[in-house]
């Protein structure tokens, strides 16, 4: 785990073969497939047994996934969750900040937000809103670097010719 905050896991429970219902410190209970995870790391394939996988439980500190002597982080776990949800994680967050070489002053003056909630959603501490991770899209589509916030968005066409 890094140096940023994560929701700590309270609970977990599998459900059908390879999906999780997982229950965090922030009330969110959200459900993940990990199949994909477990089937490209050869040391978690014990785990694909599903009597072994049917055996998960949430670490002593909520910060993993164990099964026998492997586990899942709980960050990356939660950053799925969200995803698969539809939802913005913070890794796509700081995926967005690191793409456009944006640091937290960067990233709140781009979104018109506090530099403080921008940490917050780049440490998941916070949920990213709709309304912020479709603001994140926008700026890095138009990137402006004027002063002023374009009136419109660029069509694909001229999308395409900007960035070729």
């Amino acid at each position: 785990m890094n140096e940023y905050f994560f929701p700590k896991l309270t609970a977990v429970e599998a459900l059908a073969p390879y999906h999780l219902r997982t229950t965090w410190s922030t009330g969110e209970v959200l459900d993940v497939d990990v199949e994909d995870v477990l089937r490209r790391h050869d040391f978690l394939a014990p785990i694909l047994d599903l009597e072994v996988f049917a055996r998960v439980h949430a670490d002593a500190n909520g910060r993993g996934i164990e099964w026998l002597d492997a586990e899942l982080g709980a960050d990356n776990v939660y950053a799925w969750a969200k995803e698969q949800a539809g939802e913005p994680s913070h890794e796509m967050f700081d995926a967005w900040m690191r793409r456009n070489d944006l640091s937290l002053a960067g990233a709140a003056e781009a979104l018109g937000i506090s530099r403080r909630m921008v940490s917050y959603y780049r440490t998941a501490h916070k949920p990213i809103t709709r309304a912020i991770w479709l603001a994140c899209l926008g700026w890095e589509t138009t990137r402006p670097t004027a002063p002023t916030l374009p009136r419109k968005l660029p069509t694909a066409r001229e999308y395409a010719a900007m960035h070729a």
